[in-house]
């Protein structure tokens, strides 16, 4: 039995991707390439991963247990890689040179372009010999069998069985324009939002999105959608174009906020906490790539979301 860690490699990058031509654009080969790889696994394992059919492959039952005990593994060989000496150690793992390897790193669109981009930026030109693989998307990621070493996730994570640091804390904002309180008026307490055209946010039900605290009582105003989206920044921008009350989140909200175009309402009522996390899998030791990153994110957050400094709040639920 005979094959590859790059055959493995190609294999789960398969696997996790569906297609040869995306596996490819990924690792930066030929589609022929990986075609081989593909075969020589195979023929190494003795074993049919995929079925071929019009240009098209499909796992075999086979490829995806393989493909479950697989990713543990070459996690950990890469890990025991890294963690060798590339000459001229120094006494907590790090080379002379800097971090070497691979990260690759998950998080939310909005919240990365805006705030990640310029810290992973930092750590890369602090460690030239890391290669950094960064996913910018708002749906939630399976760390292990994507391939990712960490997710930045913003609000509370329940049910997983994924490690986390908290890096701070944003917050929802009630936001809208100056022109819609000039027809529609400005509330004076949650009550006043009922009947109320809201953009809505297709992931999160009204009943759960709008949510405020008022003398120490927790209220749902029965809000009117008006339109729903998927995305933070098109609700932002639709509450600036004055199409109805938006919930926002901190990072999203305060440019706006800032520059007038909104208008933050009902302040002194607590909305809900959005904490903001690094989420990565259990794996121990903890990788110093890893390791170092969180502690590179924590500092640069440790005074507080940066984004609300200068923009008005209230006390959190």
């Amino acid at each position: 039995m005979h094959y590859s860690l790059d055959e493995i490699d190609t294999f789960l990058t398969v696997m996790e991707l569906g297609t040869v031509t995306a596996a490819a654009a990924r690792l930066n080969l030929s589609k022929s390439v990986v075609s081989k790889r593909l075969s020589d696994l195979e023929t190494g394992l003795g074993a049919a991963l995929f079925r071929r059919n019009a240009g098209r492959i499909i796992p075999t039952e086979a490829a995806g247990r393989l493909a479950e005990r697989f990713r543990p593994a070459l996690a950990e060989l890469r890990q025991a890689a890294e963690s060798a000496a590339w000459g001229g150690m120094s006494g907590d793992g790090a080379s002379a040179e800097g971090l070497r390897g691979t990260l690759a790193i998950a998080a939310p669109m909005t919240f990365g372009t805006l705030h990640l981009t310029p810290l992973i930026a930092d750590f890369a030109k602090a460690h030239p010999g890391l290669e950094i693989r960064v996913d910018y998307d708002d749906r939630a990621r399976d760390l292990a069998r994507e391939g990712f070493d960490l997710s930045i996730r913003i609000g509370l994570q329940t049910g997983s069985a994924l490690m986390s640091r908290k890096l701070c804390e944003d917050r929802s904002l009630v936001c809208a324009s100056p022109d819609f309180l000039a027809q529609h008026g400005r509330p004076a307490r949650v009550q006043d939002l009922s009947g109320q055209p809201v953009i809505g946010y297709s992931h999160i039900p009204n009943a759960e999105l709008w949510q405020l605290q008022e003398n120490g009582r927790l209220i749902a105003p029965a809000v009117a959608e008006r339109i729903s989206v998927n995305n933070g920044e098109a609700m932002r921008d639709l509450a600036v174009a004055g199409l109805g009350f938006a919930m926002l989140p901190g990072f999203i909200a305060a440019p706006a906020l800032r520059s007038g175009a909104l208008v933050h309402l009902l302040g002194d009522c607590g909305t809900r906490g959005l904490p903001v996390m690094a989420l990565w899998p259990p794996v121990q030791p903890m990788p110093l790539k890893l390791r170092r990153f969180i502690d590179h994110l924590a500092e640069a957050f440790g005074r507080g979301a940066p984004w609300l400094q200068d923009v008005e709040k209230g006390p959190g639920l």
